[in-house]
């Protein structure tokens, strides 16, 4: 990759590099869970399933859907990772995986430190550049 310098008055040149070097780490592995929970069904899908595991059948009954179509949306969930189930006779019983969704939070809570320490070094830079004006200002009024 080429480094380019960018013309910011207020910052200098920047190497677009180094910008780049801070951008946010994407985790293709967490692309599936975030893709899964998209879907307003399968988001309250997994609300019931976080008050315990439940058979297909007891999940149909709130939706208000066709099994067929509830076994889909349960499907993506559990290619994602996010549910597992298992058949025990006729009946399949499934339950959330704990350990996917905090592979999800964690990923978030790492966005969201990132996202915070730019907020900060934000507010740094304004202020420092408030405090250059002000002292540039009263440079400029002392002299005749």
């Amino acid at each position: 990759m080429k480094n380019h310098a960018i013309a910011a008055p207020a910052c200098g040149n920047v190497r677009i590099g180094v910008l780049l070097s801070h951008m946010v780490k994407y985790d293709p592995a967490i692309q599936d869970v975030f893709q899964a929970l998209a879907d307003p069904t399968r988001c309250a899908i997994v609300a019931v399933l976080g008050q315990g595991p439940r058979t297909v059948s007891m999940l149909a009954g709130p939706f208000e859907m066709a099994l067929p179509s509830l076994m889909k949306h349960l499907g993506v969930l559990e290619r994602s990772g996010v549910v597992r189930s298992h058949k025990r006779g006729r009946v399949r019983t499934c339950e959330l995986v704990p350990a996917r969704l905090g592979e999800a939070e964690q990923w978030l809570a790492e966005q969201r430190a990132v996202w915070e320490a730019r907020a900060d070094r934000m507010v740094d830079f304004v202020e420092t550049l408030h405090r250059q004006e002000q002292a540039h200002g009263r440079r400029r009024r002392q002299q005749p």
